[in-house]
């Protein structure tokens, strides 16, 4: 089953492709209900302590877990484990790139925990959409983000390979504390293969706002 969850942030809803069709589910975690409800997605979960969007807009018929303010996780960690307590598989997390940069950084985390615990996941804003990978490799497809960018998530990243873009690279190392990064390359034909035999990357697609 693939969950949708819905994040905090600002969103552009005209750049925003992934939808939840037939049996998905939705989680929207606090104002990402707001987004939700912006893409005009119906929502199966609210979640949180409602401390950004008034607990009375949320939709009647969506089930509503309320949290304490004082919690160890974030309101979309929480949102994810209740996803995945209902036997989602993978996971589009929409939002949660804007705004502030503490509560960005720990969105990002989730996709790293995600992949780590073997479930395919992705996050968008509208004007990015990052994928991680911990080795392996990923296909991403031409689309409304002109650009895409490597950033090393490890201290090295060993064996990077990039087909099928304008600027290719074969074997390549990107350390993460100085060059680990290959920003603003674009997909040469319909798409583009990264790979990386060890380390972790972020693969950031993007457009320019």
């Amino acid at each position: 089953m693939k969950a949708f969850i819905y994040v905090g942030g600002k969103i552009d809803p005209d750049f925003i492709t992934e939808h939840p069709k037939g049996d998905d589910l939705t989680v929207a975690a606090d104002s990402g209900i707001r987004n939700a409800q912006l893409l005009g997605d119906h929502i199966d979960i609210a979640v949180g302590d409602f401390d950004s969007f008034p607990e009375r807009d949320i939709p009647e018929d969506a089930e509503i877990v309320r949290l304490r303010p004082e919690k160890d996780l974030t309101d979309s960690q929480v949102a994810v484990e209740i996803a995945l307590e209902r036997g989602a598989e993978s996971f589009v997390i929409i939002g949660g790139l804007s705004g502030r940069l503490d509560h960005t950084l720990a969105n990002l985390s989730i996709l790293e925990d995600l992949t780590a615990r073997t479930h395919y996941a992705i996050m968008t804003d509208g004007v990015s959409r990052v994928h991680f990978i911990n080795g392996g490799s990923a296909l991403i497809g031409r689309s409304g983000f002109k650009y895409f960018s490597l950033i090393a998530a490890t201290d090295i990243a060993k064996g990077v390979s990039i087909e099928g873009a304008k600027y290719p690279l074969k074997n390549a190392r990107l350390s993460r504390r100085n060059g680990g990064f290959a920003t603003s390359n674009e997909i040469d034909g319909n798409c583009a293969l990264i790979s990386v035999k060890k380390g972790a990357l972020f693969i950031i697609e993007s457009r320019d706002a």
